[in-house]
């Protein structure tokens, strides 16, 4: 929608994995090399992880469409399959055929991977979302690695996953498996401000921007804080920050319009809560409106009545009404009702008869210092110190 607006050819924050705007930054250029090296050495089994959205998907469809014309590659995308569909898809990629159990399905797959080792050709099993699989699969995988001669590894194996995967390689009953594994690689996220200007400025010269400088310093600054650094979350928020500015007729993105963007996509960082809450405190000259009316009534009276607000307390003694003309005592005697601390009334009918008061411990809270402000995030107030 955009493309013309900013001239370029082709959208550059799609969310797909579109391994054309790759960008070799230091950080990515590290991981590409090591499964690079795992499958040129013929390891055997690699281990590839990372958090969601760093680019795993990617940097795999890369290699693929870079493979020699030598390596015979099964890219299986879809984890969650039985013992029976995982082999089904596996062969059906290999062009293995007419097996009809899984004894000469292995027979034939024996044959093959021996005869393409011998004319030095290589095979490669790759699986994404790996973390996914069942511990069945996971180990028929093991088997697989069986195909082997003295001295290589006739098959190759690659698994890439979220964080969990290594968490699965390190439960008891695939210890394994995991002693299999010739080479951990993991993908991180961007770990600095320039590499994701980098990243920016790169996707928009592949889409063909004639310069790359849409986006501000400060607004880049403000990308790189939202997104953490993760690539996805970079895309999310530069695509509908363009989208934004093409609606608005701007030609240069700002940190205004990407705070925005960020709020509308629920990236904001949570540090951001306080300055937001200053400049509107700045901006009405008076105290931002950030709690609920009954909060602000009990914050006032210095008695908590939501049992969610849990703030440094102190006792005291508040004496009750000491006749009956108040209407909380009669003659056989007082009854005196205080908020406790869940918001319900407390009774005491210890009346003398006479009216007289008796005395109730309730919780009392410390005030907001000047320095202080109260913030109530998903239904929790917190105090936060003003910066």
């Amino acid at each position: 929608m955009y493309n013309e607006f900013f001239g370029l050819d082709d959208a550059p924050f799609t969310l797909t994995p579109d391994p054309r705007f790759i960008v070799f930054t230091p950080s990515y250029n590290e991981v590409l090399a090591s499964l690079y090296y795992g499958l040129e050495q013929a390891k055997g089994l690699i281990v590839l992880t990372g958090e969601v959205g760093t680019g795993k998907t990617t940097a795999l469809r890369w290699i693929l469409r870079r493979l020699d014309a030598s390596v015979l590659a099964a890219y299986v995308f879809n984890p969650r399959l039985s013992v029976e569909e995982f082999y089904h898809q596996v062969t059906q990629m290999l062009g293995i055929k007419d097996w009809t159990n899984k004894s000469e399905l292995l027979t034939l797959m024996g044959r093959v991977l021996d005869e393409r080792h011998r004319r030095g050709l290589r095979t490669v099993i790759i699986i994404d979302e790996a973390h996914d699989l069942s511990d069945y699969v996971l180990e028929e995988i093991r088997l697989l690695l069986n195909f082997e001669s003295d001295d290589a590894k006739h098959l190759q194996i690659v698994l890439t996953g979220q964080p969990e995967l290594r968490d699965r390689l390190n439960q008891p009953n695939l210890r394994q498996f995991k002693q299999r594994v010739a080479l951990r690689c993991n993908m991180h996220a961007f770990p600095n401000v320039e590499e994701v200007d980098r990243y920016i400025s790169e996707r928009l010269l592949i889409a063909g921007a004639q310069t790359p400088n849409i986006f501000t310093s400060d607004a880049v600054d403000h990308i790189y804080r939202c997104s953490e650094g993760i690539p996805r979350n970079i895309n999310n928020l530069c695509d509908n920050a363009m989208l934004a500015a093409y609606s608005a007729g701007q030609q240069l993105i700002g940190r205004s319009l990407i705070e925005e963007v960020a709020v509308n996509l629920d990236m904001l960082p949570r540090h951001e809560f306080n300055r937001i809450a200053e400049a509107a405190q700045d901006q009405l000259g008076m105290p931002a409106s950030v709690l609920k009316p009954e909060a602000m009534a009990d914050l006032s009276e210095g008695v908590v009545s939501d049992g969610a607000i849990e703030l440094q307390e102190f006792a005291t003694s508040v004496p009750t009404v000491s006749d009956s003309s108040n209407g909380h005592s009669n003659g056989n005697g007082s009854i005196l009702q205080l908020p406790n601390g869940n918001g319900h009334a407390k009774k005491n009918g210890n009346g003398n008869g006479n009216g007289h008061h008796s005395t109730v411990d309730v919780k009392r809270y410390r005030p907001l210092d000047d320095d202080e402000m109260l913030l109530e995030i998903d239904g929790v107030s917190h105090r936060y110190k003003r910066v």
